[in-house]
């Protein structure tokens, strides 16, 4: 595995460096929040370690900028503040997992492969787009981490649209790929449904936008989520 650790202390980032090394493990080890993003473009990662209080973008900036972007590498947050507060804020950001300092390097060690082993499962059974989150397997939707209530065929609508990201897919696409049912539906159900699913999605951040004379495209909104 590779493991891009970000930490501005010495003592620490060394010492930590040192136990994931031991594992046979490749690390990068950065002290600067600022150059994250940029070496995640770059390199392959299977997981960050990522410290909350860094030079630069702080932890909580760089993680809000990765999932922003959609991208769901495991992160596991390292901070000094032992407060419910920062934990949750963390979560709702979308970290994996969290170790408050001083901790046990066989700890870090034993979590850091525990979210990357249910990363690649989860990456067979979900689909991940801003904090809308889809559970193929209990076929469930989430924002966050409270549930959204689809009707069967918005389910089968929205798991089309986001298995299509970044393309513009026409009704007729999305009729035949849920003609399986009993009863075709009609290109004006179809409508139906994308307007009952921006109902649902736009105070999440995500709009369904119709391309005029092609279809849908799915995105996240530039006002992102509405309070």
């Amino acid at each position: 595995m590779r493991i891009l650790l970000v930490e501005d202390d010495t003592h620490l980032g060394e010492s930590t460096a040192r136990a994931l090394r031991s594992q046979q493990w490749f690390v990068d080890w950065v002290r600067n929040g600022d150059s994250v993003i940029n070496m995640i473009g770059l390199v392959s990662y299977d997981a960050i370690i990522l410290d909350v209080g860094l030079p630069g973008m702080d932890g909580f900036e760089i993680l809000h900028s990765l999932r922003s972007q959609n991208n769901s590498l495991p992160v596991l947050m390292l901070t000094a503040r032992d407060t419910i507060d920062d934990r949750v804020y963390g979560f709702q950001l979308g970290a994996d997992d969290y170790l408050v300092k001083p901790f046990a390097l066989k700890e870090l060690v034993a979590r850091i492969q525990a979210i990357t082993r249910r990363f690649h499962t989860r990456q067979h059974n979900e689909i991940i787009f801003g904090i809308l989150r889809i559970d193929l397997t209990a076929k469930r939707a989430y924002l966050s981490d409270k549930s959204l209530e689809l009707l069967p065929r918005e389910w089968a609508v929205l798991v089309y649209i986001l298995n299509n990201l970044g393309k513009v897919v026409s009704k007729e696409q999305i009729l035949e790929a849920i003609s399986d049912w009993d009863e075709a539906p009609s290109s004006n159900a179809i409508e139906v449904y994308i307007s009952r699913l921006r109902t649902k999605l736009t105070p999440a951040g995500i709009s369904i936008r119709t391309i005029r004379g092609f279809g849908y495209l799915i995105e996240e909104s530039v006002n992102g989520v509405q309070p």
